[in-house]
C-alpha cells in the first residue's frame, strides 16, 4: 500500500490542517471536533446547513463548505460516520436563529448519529433542527450499511440546491419541501473498475479480475448487483443509464446530470464516458439541461464512475445556476 500520509491514525486530522492552510480566508477548521466551517459563521436569519460523513469521499463534504452550499461539514474517520458530538458542535456554530438543516446520506451510522445529535442539540440549546435523508442509489434496495437505498451522488446536487435556497433566505420548512422534491426526482447508479484501499486495512476492499467491473457499487466498496465483463465506454454508458431510466421516467422536463469519477478515473475517460451517456439519454428522449463532470463524490482511489440524474423544474434550475464559491464547486462569483 502506498499512501501519502504521516500515520494512519492521523489522516483526517492532518488533512484538515491542510484544508485550513489552503483556505484561510474562506474556511475555518475546528480541529478538536473535525468540523469544517465557513469563516464568517453564523449568518443571522439564515438556515444553517450541516452535512458530513466518513472521510475519503472528498471533495464531499468538506469541499462543499462555503457560499451557496454548506455552512459546516462533520468529518468522520475514513468511511466511518462522524459522532454526535461533532454534529452538535457544528449545529451550535452555524445557528443563526432560523434553524438548522441536516443533510444526511442514508447509511445506518450516519442516520443514527445525526438523529441523536439533533435531539441533543435541540434539548441543550433549543435549536430547531430538521433532516433531509438522501437515498438515490437504484442499485440495491438494502445493503450492508443501509435500510433502503444508499445515499450517493444526489447528495452533491442536494447540497448545491438547498445551499442556494438557504442563501436566498428561504425558511426551514421551504428547504424541507425542496429537499423532498430533489429526493423524489433524483436517481444514481455507479460501477467500479477497481477497489480502493482503506488505509487502516492496508489491502483492497474487494477483488476484481482485470477484465471485470462491479455494477452498482457503493461508495465504500460495498458490492453491487453483479460482476460483469468490462466492455467499451459505449457499453459502460448503457450499464450506467439503463438502471436509472428503468426506475424513473426522466422524459418531459429538463434534467441535471452528473457524471462522477470515483477517485481513480482520469478526466479524459470521464468525459469520454459522458459523451456516450449523453447519446444514450438523447436516444431515450431525456433532455439534459445542465451537466457536471468530475470527481465530486469519491471513494479514495477507486477507479470507476457513477451517473446521477435529477428532474429539474424552473426553480431547481434557478437554484442550480445560483452563485457558489466552495473549494469543490465554484461558479457565478
Amino acid at each position: 500500500m502506498k499512501k501519502l500520509i504521516n500515520a494512519v491514525e492521523d489522516i483526517v486530522k492532518d488533512s484538515l490542517v491542510g484544508v485550513a492552510a489552503a483556505h484561510p480566508d474562506s474556511l475555518r477548521v475546528d480541529l478538536e471536533n473535525a468540523v469544517v466551517l465557513r469563516a464568517e459563521e453564523p449568518h443571522e436569519g439564515k438556515v444553517g446547513l450541516v452535512s458530513g460523513g466518513g472521510s475519503g469521499h472528498e471533495p464531499m463534504h468538506s469541499g462543499y463548505v462555503g457560499y451557496g452550499m454548506l455552512d459546516a461539514a462533520c468529518c468522520g474517520q475514513v468511511f466511518t460516520s462522524p459522532v454526535p458530538d461533532q454534529m452538535m458542535a457544528a449545529d451550535k456554530a452555524v445557528d443563526g436563529g432560523a434553524g438548522v438543516l441536516h443533510i444526511v446520506k442514508n447509511y445506518t451510522g450516519d442516520v443514527m448519529n445525526f438523529d441523536m445529535a439533533a435531539e441533543m442539540s435541540a434539548a441543550e440549546s433549543g435549536i430547531r433542527i430538521e433532516s433531509v435523508l438522501v437515498a438515490d442509489d437504484v442499485a440495491v434496495q438494502d445493503s450492508l450499511y443501509t435500510a433502503g437505498r444508499r445515499g450517493v451522488g444526489l447528495t452533491v446536487l442536494m447540497e448545491k440546491i438547498l445551499g442556494a435556497a438557504a442563501e436566498e433566505g428561504r425558511d426551514l420548512d421551504a428547504l424541507l419541501s425542496l429537499g423532498a422534491k430533489v429526493n423524489e426526482g433524483g436517481r444514481s447508479f455507479g460501477l467500479a473498475l477497481t477497489s480502493c484501499v482503506v488505509p487502516a486495512a492496508g489491502q483492497p476492499t474487494f477483488e476484481l479480475a482485470d477484465d471485470e467491473v462491479e455494477l452498482g457499487i457503493g461508495i465504500h466498496g460495498e458490492p453491487g448487483r453483479q460482476k460483469a465483463k468490462l466492455g467499451t465506454a459505449a457499453e459502460v454508458a448503457e450499464q450506467l443509464a439503463e438502471p436509472i431510466l428503468a426506475d424513473l421516467d426522466f422524459t418531459g422536463e429538463p434534467v441535471i446530470a452528473m457524471l462522477n469519477g470515483l477517485g481513480g478515473t482520469p478526466l479524459i475517460e470521464q468525459y469520454l464516458v459522458w459523451g456516450e451517456v449523453s447519446k444514450v439519454l438523447a436516444g431515450k428522449g431525456v433532455k439534459v439541461s445542465r451537466t457536471l463532470v468530475g470527481n465530486h463524490i469519491t471513494s479514495l482511489e477507486m477507479a470507476g464512475c457513477s451517473l446521477t440524474l435529477l428532474k429539474a423544474d424552473g426553480d431547481l434550475l434557478h437554484l442550480w445556476d445560483a452563485p457558489v464559491n466552495t473549494p469543490g464547486l465554484r461558479w457565478g462569483c
